[in-house]
């Protein structure tokens, strides 16, 4: 470690990193006390890991230490730490480790820059266990609530652009928000239910359970049902007969002999999961449907309402774009952007026909 009196450049990037250092060990902290078990005990570590590198710093700098602000990023994830999901925070997070600059800072150690590469993996790791505990419901939310926003305001664009009055076009937004919402609700529905469905056909049942005592030992037809399941002939062999109680085994030979119990449909957590998501599609596409019908309440009409339409809408499109970015662990501006061009893309052709029909009726 060098001795050399530091540059006053190198003071102030060396405290800026400080800085970092703390913000993210307060944050990793922050995380763990909202968390139980493995997780907490990975945040605690990371936050030790943090400790380490801010004490790194503060030797080097000696009494050139000095009070900064840490980094844009770590004061957002700071303050989103304490609203927010975790999920949204490590998503973040993970970039920040992957942006490290000690892989180039030669007054970081080795061990640093590697640290810094193996708290991306952490990271990674903690977000993707938050993203696929995002329920369905979640993903249906921001699909519905993106659906709306796209297909009322071509709706209502195209409608404004003939000229009609503006309580024609309000009309027509509440039909379109409504009409939206209920096949959202009602499509999503069926489309959970028939996979619910379809994964339960798909499901072994116990009837082989009730049916050992009665089966033939020669012909010996449970071992064909392990053989379809997709079992060896040995391993469905072996199976078979420790359901016929012929070979010592773990597992409750009593089984054998017990009645197959259907679940109860109406408890069953997935029904529960199909209601829910087909709620959150109708709330939040209505939601989304809503904004674009916003400045036809105040009254707005003929170029002012279309555009105050759009600009609504790509701001809540660039949100939730954002949010979307955020969970896949990118940056927001970029997927928020993409989704603002795409929705106010298809929304325009929509505006033009509108135009063109409106130009051949009047």
């Amino acid at each position: 470690m060098s001795t050399q009196t530091p540059t006053p450049q190198e003071i102030k990037r060396w405290n800026r990193y400080l800085a970092d250092e703390i913000a993210e060990g307060d944050l990793y902290r922050k995380l763990a006390e909202k968390k139980t078990g493995e997780d907490k005990a990975i945040l605690e570590g990371l936050a030790a890991a943090e400790e380490r590198h801010a004490e790194h710093w503060r030797t080097l700098l000696g009494p050139h230490v000095a009070k900064r602000r840490p980094s844009l990023r770590r004061l957002l994830m700071r303050i989103m730490a304490s609203v927010f999901g975790s999920v949204f925070v490590l998503a973040l997070a993970q970039r920040a480790e992957g942006d490290s600059p000690y892989a180039r800072e030669s007054a970081a150690t080795p061990q640093m820059a590697a640290d810094e590469m193996i708290h991306e993996e952490i990271v990674r790791g903690l977000a993707t266990r938050g993203r696929n505990a995002l329920s369905s419901n979640f993903r249906a939310a921001v699909f519905g609530m993106n659906d709306g926003l796209v297909s009322n305001l071509a709706l209502v664009l195209g409608i404004g652009a003939t000229g009609v009055s503006s309580g024609v076009v309000l009309f027509t937004g509440f039909a379109g928000l409504l009409a939206g919402a209920l096949s959202m609700g009602a499509g999503e529905y069926i489309s959970v239910r028939s996979q619910i469905e379809l994964l339960g056909a798909s499901k072994p049942t116990q009837v082989t359970l009730k049916a050992a005592p009665d089966l033939s030992l020669d012909s010996n037809e449970l071992e064909l049902v392990y053989r379809a399941r997709g079992m060896s002939r040995e391993d469905a062999h072996h199976r078979a007969m420790e359901r016929l109680g012929f070979l010592d085994c773990d597992c409750d030979r009593s089984l054998s002999h017990r009645p197959e119990e259907k679940p109860d449909e109406e408890e069953s957590e997935l029904v529960g999961t199909s209601m829910g998501v087909a709620i959150s599609s109708f709330i939040f596409f209505a939601s989304g449907a809503f904004v674009p019908i916003i400045p036809y309440l105040f009254g707005a009409t003929g170029l002012t309402g279309v555009v105050a339409s759009a600009v609504l809408v790509a701001f809540s499109l660039l949100l939730t774009g954002g949010i979307g970015g955020v969970l896949s662990g990118q940056a927001p501006l970029k997927p928020g952007l993409r989704q603002m061009l795409i929705g106010l893309g298809a929304a325009s052709v929509t505006y033009l026909i509108g135009t063109l029909f409106g130009a051949n009726i009047h």
